[in-house]
């Protein structure tokens, strides 16, 4: 099951890829390509069979990615929580 993402992550996120997008998207493109080669080319190669701009594609995919990735950390974060 994917965790839930917040409104927070969602902002946090937001205010990183549009500030400045491109860079950002080649970041991910980098990112991905070392954290995950299988997912970084499945969105290559989605990106190239669709008739949409294969630049918005991979960016909503990379998009999705990061949030699903920020999401999981907070859930990993609050289950490794220890009062002390």
């Amino acid at each position: 099951m994917l965790p839930v993402i917040s409104e927070e992550n969602a902002a946090v996120a937001f205010s990183e890829i549009f500030k400045d997008m491109p860079a950002w998207r080649k970041k991910m493109i980098h990112y991905i390509k070392e954290e995950n080669p299988e997912i970084n080319t499945a969105i290559i190669e989605a990106a190239n069979q669709t008739s949409l701009d294969p630049k918005a594609v991979a960016l909503g995919a990379y998009m999705t990615y990061s949030l699903i990735e920020l999401a999981m950390q907070d859930s990993d974060n609050l289950m490794n929580f220890q009062e002390g």
